[in-house]
């Protein structure tokens, strides 16, 4: 008898503030302009697009369309939504740059 796999979706793994920040760093950590687009989604949809849209302002369909995969979200509309999931940047010196 086949086993029945079923897809994996990340967001249902974001429970915690902990949890959003790791997987942030990570997705921030790859320089992948695509790949943070996504993550960033991926924590939209575990806390809730319907919310993250209120606040933002902006769309629900702009915003999966902006934080898919194949989006390219203006930093405009990335500051909102990290603002809206209470996530925040932070700058330091890249070691393997000295």
């Amino acid at each position: 008898m086949a086993e029945k796999l079923y897809d994996y979706d990340p967001a249902e793994d974001l429970t915690s503030d902990q949890a959003v920040a790791v997987f942030m760093t990570e997705a921030l950590d790859t320089n992948d302009a695509a790949y943070i687009a996504h993550a960033l989604g991926v924590v939209a949809r575990a806390k809730g697009m319907t919310g993250i849209s209120r606040e933002t302002g902006l769309a629900r369909e702009q915003l999966y369309r902006s934080l898919s995969e194949n989006g390219n979200p203006t930093l405009e509309t990335t500051l909102a939504v990290l603002k809206a999931l209470n996530v925040g940047l932070t700058a330091h010196v890249n070691k393997s740059a000295l």
